[in-house]
């Protein structure tokens, strides 16, 4: 399973739900896909296909929306 946490323009933020324990966040469209760390301080983990501007974006909209991010991890996963 995968929520969904927010669409963006193209992209689609989620988390996988049987993955590390670890606060991130997902991120796909038909360019590519990519993983982000949310703690200590936000931050690439993994890159698939992605152009660096479009990844700066990306962090850009993670950045402007850690808290809902965050707020949806703990939901998700407080029953896992």
């Amino acid at each position: 399973m995968s929520p969904t946490v927010f669409s963006e323009g193209p992209y689609r933020f989620f988390f996988y739900s049987r993955e590390e324990h670890r606060l991130h966040v997902h991120v796909s469209s038909s360019q590519g896909e990519a993983k982000f760390w949310l703690e200590p301080i936000i931050s690439l983990r993994e890159n698939y296909g992605f152009s660096k501007p479009e990844l700066k974006r990306i962090q850009n909209i993670i950045e402007v929306r850690q808290h809902e991010i965050k707020r949806n991890w703990k939901k998700h996963f407080k029953n896992s």
